[in-house]
């Protein structure tokens, strides 16, 4: 069977890390190799929300992140990079992938792919999706959102970026917030094309 293309995954600077972090877990849980990137101004927003110190360290993050999920630290299936290493891997058109999620995409993070601005990995990194056709799966964490947040999704959108706001669907008798956050991140993985079971699903009886 032909080896699995890597995920890249983002985790930029907007409240909800946690679906950033819960897709991790599915993903490293169900075998599929995974790139991580995590923006310098999320560190902070991850320990105010999970109580996870990062700091700018490859090896620390690594480390940090499997030991919050309570997967073996020797798991061969995370690659982490730093956001200002702009020779990584992902930042390469000649890079194999399946494709790209950001989880949660802050709206600094949204306009600047509308703008094409690659300053940072996150940004080259989905630049490169959207110029080779990959899958590029956008999970916007702002609320209201502004005429200007909205023109920029729009942009992305006509370009083909899935666009998947974590907006819980109450038909899953949703009670915890546990189940608030599968559903988002089901629907972001169901988007994304990886099968999943994370909410209950709608079926009439």
């Amino acid at each position: 069977m032909q080896s699995r293309l890597p995920v890249v995954l983002a985790i930029s600077a907007a409240s909800s890390s946690i679906y950033g972090v819960r897709t991790l877990e599915f993903l490293l849980k169900n075998n599929f190799p995974t790139e991580l990137i995590i923006s310098e101004n999320a560190y902070y927003i991850i320990n105010q929300e999970l109580n996870i110190e990062l700091e700018h360290d490859k090896q620390l993050i690594r480390k940090k992140i499997l030991g919050y999920l309570g997967i073996d630290k020797d798991c061969d299936l995370l690659r982490v990079w730093l956001n200002d290493e702009l020779w990584a891997s992902p930042s390469s058109g000649s890079y194999k992938i399946s494709g790209m999620i950001i989880s949660p995409a802050s709206m600094s993070t949204v306009a600047s792919i509308a703008s094409g601005l690659s300053s940072n990995l996150i940004e080259r990194a989905a630049d490169v999706a959207i110029k080779e056709g990959k899958k590029l799966v956008i999970v916007p964490r702002e609320t209201p959102f502004s005429v200007i947040h909205l023109e920029n999704m729009l942009k992305l959108s006509k370009m083909g970026v899935k666009i998947v706001p974590p907006i819980p669907g109450f038909y899953t008798k949703i009670q915890t917030v546990d189940d608030i956050i599968n559903f988002a991140v089901g629907k972001t993985l169901d988007v994304f094309g990886i099968d999943n079971d994370l909410y209950k699903r709608w079926k009439h009886e």
